[in-house]
């Protein structure tokens, strides 16, 4: 990365903060914007490290499961890449802040994207222009320490139990995807894969829940209790700026067909940047466009034979993928969904549910090129 767009973003963020978003974009070069895929930090924030002689000292607890490995520990280490800062140079939020729905962030508009988590009774909506600046939020929801992580050049985000450790951000990105790093033993998890490729946890998987890719009008609609997270993070940042373009109206980086970095692998059945329900578990990989989803609501297909079934949540605009290894009936009846003739909410299926990501295209079938395509 060339040394004057090191420096443009180690600038006092008052400086950088005065070059608009277009001017970002604008500026030739996908080197320019490469380097803030990594430069989204500044010196002048909160100390994110772990100096701290009370730092934590464990590390976020892990599943007994199996995901598909399409590349071995070694290639996806061979195939790490720099962001463009260090550790900890995009600071994760490790005390986040709320206000009640009836007060959201003055720059949060009704059709912006939020990230919506529901535990126990307890439900909290992460804004997405919030998280392009940190990526990672320590939080607790539903009595439950977990993190809620985005990575804004793959478009996923995705919930981890983090236990009593929390986790970072730690300046690398495989296949254009988030690289973590927990605080308590330093290894890393690419964000997609859930899976420790480096340090004491090499090799084993991370517990995850899920999380709802919706708008800020849409999650409130249906949890009017939710609070949402604020922009009081103990950084300086433009809030309501997003380097990359927007997702309202779409533009810049999202609506681009152009990556910053090389996928691992690629497939042109989609645009690059198409989003696909994606999940995975023992039985493979399998993905299901989300534009097919809205429009058929019910789709249908197999993994290692065994039956799988997407639905569609019109009120929160997101899909639920369930394993059907019996082949029971499904049907859409409005918005609500048929199992054998009984009637169910689309997120409470009597049928084993998996977790689904909202994804570009480019960064699900990079990491799982074998993966199966619904449609």
């Amino acid at each position: 990365m060339p040394n004057a767009r090191l420096s443009l973003c180690m600038r006092d963020s008052s400086t950088t903060n005065n070059r608009s978003r277009r001017y970002v974009l604008g500026s030739s070069a996908a080197v320019g914007l490469a380097a803030l895929a990594g430069c989204l930090g500044n010196p002048g924030s909160v100390d994110c490290g772990t100096d701290d002689e009370n730092a934590v000292t464990l590390g976020p607890p892990t599943a007994d499961r199996s995901l598909p490995q399409e590349y071995t520990i070694e290639e996806l280490n061979d195939a790490n890449l720099s962001g463009g800062p260090g550790q900890d140079g995009i600071p994760s939020i490790d005390d986040p802040q709320f206000a009640p729905s009836d007060d959201p962030p003055e720059n949060l508009n009704g059709g912006d994207p939020v990230f919506g988590v529901e535990l126990n009774g307890d439900a909290k909506a992460y804004p997405q222009y919030n998280l392009v600046w940190h990526e990672i939020v320590n939080d607790v929801v539903g009595g439950k320490s977990l993190a809620v992580t985005y990575c804004p050049l793959t478009g996923m985000a995705q919930g981890f139990y983090r236990g009593e450790s929390e986790l970072g951000v730690s300046g690398r990105l495989i296949n254009s995807n988030l690289v973590m790093f927990d605080r308590g033993t330093e290894t890393w998890w690419p964000q997609i894969l859930a899976l420790g490729i480096r340090g004491l946890h090499e090799g084993e998987y991370l517990e995850e829940f899920q999380v709802v890719w919706t708008t800020w009008d849409r999650w409130r609609e249906q949890y009017p209790e939710t609070v949402v997270l604020t922009e009081n993070t103990g950084h300086i940042r433009n809030y309501g700026d997003d380097p990359y373009g927007e997702y309202n109206p779409q533009s810049g980086y999202y609506e681009s067909e152009n990556t910053l970095f090389s996928p691992l692998t690629t497939d042109d059945r989609f645009p690059m940047k198409a989003v696909v329900i994606g999940a995975r578990n023992t039985d493979g990989a399998m993905a299901v466009p989300k534009d097919t989803l809205r429009e058929r609501r019910v789709v249908e297909g197999t993994m290692s034979e065994t039956p799988y079934v997407t639905v569609y949540d019109e009120p929160l605009d997101t899909g639920y993928v369930y394993r059907n290894p019996a082949d029971r009936s499904v049907e859409a009846d409005g918005g609500r969904v048929l199992v054998d003739g009984d009637s169910y909410d689309p997120a409470a299926l009597s049928l084993e549910r998996e977790i689904g990501f909202d994804a570009m295209w480019f960064a699900w079938y990079g990491y799982y090129p074998s993966t199966v395509v619904h449609e």
